[in-house]
């Protein structure tokens, strides 16, 4: 099931939001949900990657005029609008592109990341074969995302420990790295080795083109430049277990926040790399470490910014609980 659940919890020094949030909507689904994405373009449509291969399309504005009543007791089959196939195994990387309408991604524990677009007519019925098939990575694909300025470049992570970048201008599907001195795309010499262990997660800066971050079981943040790859320029370390989720602040270009199995969320300021520290404070953390929630007593499943409103972050565990909070910045 898709639901909403809340937890009224004060966490230490940070504000506590008293309005209860309330189950609206109840969508049934195969299985536990891996992830959930809304389209950009059209915020009714919900795309979801459940234990089966397939990744689900659900438009909630066919059920929202239903009576509450009614949509608690229906039935538990699950009625999405769309069947995306193209995968044989689960998986958890899911992207919808923010610059063309209907294109989404999906990574998988089959090796392959499939690209869809959903306003092609279904292939038969419900179901959607995929515009591509993207086969590079030697191991399981654990996320893939758009680049969030170029329409047709995206990258992905995975078991492999290797990043990559890809252009879907390419007739062979094959990888490609951008060369961001000129208009051309062209094939790499190497593919880049991101971490010492399995990649788990990867975001794109929505201020700077060139910037992304990747996240790792190896127990840190990775910053990268789109430019030279070759080179890592900056390793965030704090987290005690592996990292599941990276995501770059809607309100500030030099902000992000990781988290993952050691039930915490850090938020991180790229401005402070570098700044000296007293003995006590380097015991707390690097400076770039700005804030640690403590909130949540599970791993850590998934995390996003509020895109209107600075600070604010929902976060959701294995526990099946989810806490919205807001950082108070002195």
């Amino acid at each position: 099931e898709i639901k909403v659940s809340f937890s009224q919890i004060e966490f230490g020094g940070f504000g506590l939001f008293n309005a209860k949030i309330e189950i609206e909507l109840k969508i049934n689904h195969d299985g536990e949900v891996n992830r959930a994405r809304y389209m950009p373009q059209n915020s009714s449509l919900i795309a979801t990657k459940s234990p089966s291969a397939e990744v689900l399309i659900f438009n909630y504005t066919k059920l929202a005029g239903l009576p509450k009543e009614q949509i608690m007791s229906m039935s538990a089959e699950a009625c999405p609008e769309l069947r995306l196939r193209g995968h044989t195994k689960e998986g958890y990387g899911l992207s919808w592109n923010p610059n063309a309408s209907g294109n989404i991604l999906s990574a998988s524990d089959d090796h392959t990341i499939c690209l869809w677009n959903i306003e092609k007519t279904p292939t038969e019925g419900k179901f959607v074969d995929p515009l591509a098939i993207f086969s590079g990575h030697q191991a399981v694909v654990e996320d893939v995302a758009w680049h969030l300025f170029h329409e047709t470049l995206f990258g992905s992570v995975g078991d492999d420990c290797k990043l990559m970048i890809w252009d879907t201008r390419s007739d062979d599907c094959k990888l490609m790295i951008w060369d961001t001195r000129s208009s051309n795309y062209t094939k790499p010499s190497h593919v880049v080795e991101a971490h010492g262990a399995e990649v788990n997660c990867l975001s794109f800066n929505p201020f700077s083109e060139y910037i992304l971050a990747t996240g790792s079981a190896d127990k840190t943040v990775a910053l990268w430049d789109l430019r030279n790859l070759k080179l890592k320029l900056h390793t965030f370390e704090s987290h005690k277990d592996e990292i599941f989720q990276v995501q770059w602040s809607h309100h500030n270009e030099t902000i992000l926040a990781s988290s993952g199995t050691d039930r915490r969320l850090h938020v991180w300021d790229l401005s402070k790399i570098g700044e000296e520290q007293t003995t006590d404070d380097a015991e707390d953390g690097p400076p770039e470490l700005l804030f640690i929630h403590a909130g949540h007593t599970a791993k850590i499943s998934d995390f996003s910014w509020n895109p209107t409103e600075p600070w604010v972050i929902c976060s959701v565990s294995e526990d099946n609980i989810m806490q919205v909070w807001q950082m108070v910045i002195r």
